[in-house]
């Protein structure tokens, strides 16, 4: 949908035609529910998020001037709901998600071997688990860029930051991350002969 079409649907609802949000909703329900379940870590919260999103932007849709991408708006509405949930939960939830989540992630080819897909089905949910040990505004932005694949410049808009500050803390973020993945048996370190060779001028590939 372009920003021309949205605009234009967004108009519609304003003049009183309210059928047609469930348009904009269908268009990014799968980008804001993905948002909500990397932030919450929680299929069931992320679903509470994605409405009460959806619902605040219906309210004060009329505060939407177009500046930006619609779902721009769009994520920073979910993002505070979601910040609002945890600040209400006072800790960090654990993951609990099943085999079929992360839809938004490619479908494994069946024609590659079933133990490396074991291993990427892992690995994705090391990386949520882990990613709900991230600060909430450092996931939210690192969520923002690698899921809903956001510039640096929207996702600023989103959180209200420099985009200086959203390039360092997403930095920072994917650094914590790939520690705790490491610490969690997902990645492993270099050996110290490797590191050696590299630090000798030794070849490496």
């Amino acid at each position: 949908m372009t920003r021309e079409e949205e605009r234009a649907l967004i108009d519609h609802v304003l003049d009183g035609e309210t059928e047609q949000f469930e348009k904009l909703v269908k268009a990014h329900e799968k980008g804001v529910y993905n948002l909500a379940l990397r932030m919450l870590g929680n299929e069931q919260d992320a679903l509470d998020a994605s409405q009460e999103a959806f619902f605040r932007a219906y309210r004060s849709l009329d505060r939407f001037r177009g500046d930006s991408k619609f779902s721009v708006w769009l994520y920073r509405v979910t993002g505070n709901v979601c910040l609002d949930m945890l600040r209400k939960a006072g800790r960090r939830r654990e993951s609990s998600l099943t085999d079929e989540d992360g839809e938004d992630m490619p479908l494994p080819d069946e024609r590659s071997d079933p133990q490396r897909e074991l291993e990427k089905k892992e690995l994705r949910r090391a990386v949520q688990r882990n990613l709900t040990k991230l600060e909430p505004g450092f996931r939210q932005a690192l969520v923002l860029r690698d899921v809903n694949g956001l510039t640096y410049d929207e996702i600023a808009r989103v959180t209200g930051l420099e985009a200086g500050t959203v390039k360092s803390r997403i930095f920072r973020a994917r650094r914590k991350l790939a520690a705790l993945l490491t610490r969690d048996g997902n990645f492993f370190e270099p050996s110290p002969s490797d590191t050696t060779a590299r630090k000798g001028g030794g070849r490496d590939a």
